[in-house]
């Protein structure tokens, strides 16, 4: 679980641990087939496969890649059951871990870290901070999520839920809520005065994976578990008044294990991505539902982690090929392409 705390200008790395994907490792330039699902303007859906050049760089984990997360349109920071971080010229970002401890590392100071958060009986498994980067919020198997003053590295508030295995943490961007996803199944939105739980969402068929809110706060984005194309869903929530489910995505056939809002910019239309186990990346019409473009990413094994690159790329981590560059390309509908894997 990796998290960034912000996004200065961008200064040198400080260590070999440090990367930076546009120019990591041996070029390859080689042939790669993708296969996407083209929505025509009559609703008929068109599968088509397209043959671009394709770069390919050393990888930057030697096994699996659990977490990606963007710090800017030319950075991002990764990490993986290797126990490497791949970093790349960030100010502050926090790392959870098996060791149950979270840290807060700074990139342009000592290579240690600079804040130690221990308080957890096991795993940690979901971070999250506070839009003013003063306050940590983390969740753990422990069924407990802890509340830290990011300045002092002390634990403020604690709270616990009877077999709440907390998968995912997300802070509700100007507000003081935390969402949560748990093994569960279940959806909590806490509120961080006090961390006690304001709202709980109607219990899913399965465990929920993950979740993301938009960035105006007023809707959030779930995940689900499943296999043969049982569960598997991606459902959209609203965080306002009703706090209803508006929209469920279906279309997957393995655990969605990542979902995320793309910006306006980037589609033209409101819109989601999601990551799957069954290798493929999907982004749907957020209102409608509409599944608009499919990218299957054979031979990667389980995709794992979404994240925003910038207006026209997603960064996507998987099991077997490291972190994917994936392009968003507008023809006469979306084209999701990968452009390169590190």
């Amino acid at each position: 679980m990796l998290l960034p705390r912000s996004r200065p200008t961008p200064a040198p790395p400080q260590k070999a641990s440090c990367r930076l994907w546009a120019t990591m490792g041996k070029l390859q330039s080689k042939l790669r087939h993708s296969t996407y699902k083209y929505s025509r303007p009559d609703g008929i859906i068109e599968e088509r496969t397209q043959t671009n050049a394709f770069q390919e760089y050393s990888p930057a984990h030697v096994d699996t890649v659990s977490v990606v997360a963007a710090l800017n349109s030319d950075l991002c920071v990764s990490g993986g059951k290797d126990k490497v971080s791949c970093v790349h010229k960030s100010d502050q970002f926090f790392s959870a871990s098996r060791d149950r401890t979270v840290m807060m590392w700074d990139l342009h100071g000592s290579v240690q870290p600079r804040q130690h958060f221990s308080g957890h009986a096991m795993v940690v498994t979901g971070v999250a901070v506070s839009p003013d980067s003063s306050q940590l919020c983390t969740g753990s198997r422990d069924n407990s999520l802890l509340l830290w003053d990011v300045g002092t590295g002390q634990c403020v508030e604690r709270a616990a839920v009877s077999r709440n295995l907390v998968t995912h943490l997300c802070w509700v961007p100007r507000e003081p809520y935390v969402l949560q996803t748990s093994e569960d199944k279940t959806i909590r939105l806490w509120d961080s005065r006090g961390l006690q739980v304001a709202h709980q969402f109607p219990t899913k068929q399965h465990i929920q994976t993950y979740c993301e809110a938009s960035e105006d706060g007023h809707m959030c984005i779930s995940c689900s578990s499943g296999f043969g194309g049982e569960g598997c869903e991606a459902t959209l929530w609203d965080l306002r008044q009703t706090r209803n489910r508006i929209r469920e995505y279906k279309g997957h056939f393995q655990t969605v294990a990542s979902c995320v809002f793309l910006p306006r910019a980037l589609a033209l239309m409101p819109v989601v991505a999601t990551s799957s186990h069954d290798c493929r990346v999907k982004i749907w019409n957020r209102d409608t539902g509409a599944c608009l473009s499919t990218l299957s990413l054979d031979g990667s094994g389980p995709l794992t982690s979404l994240a925003v690159g910038d207006t026209r790329s997603l960064l996507c981590a998987s099991f077997s090929r490291g972190i994917h560059l994936l392009r968003v390309d507008h023809g006469p509908g979306l084209e999701l392409r990968e452009v390169a894997a590190f």
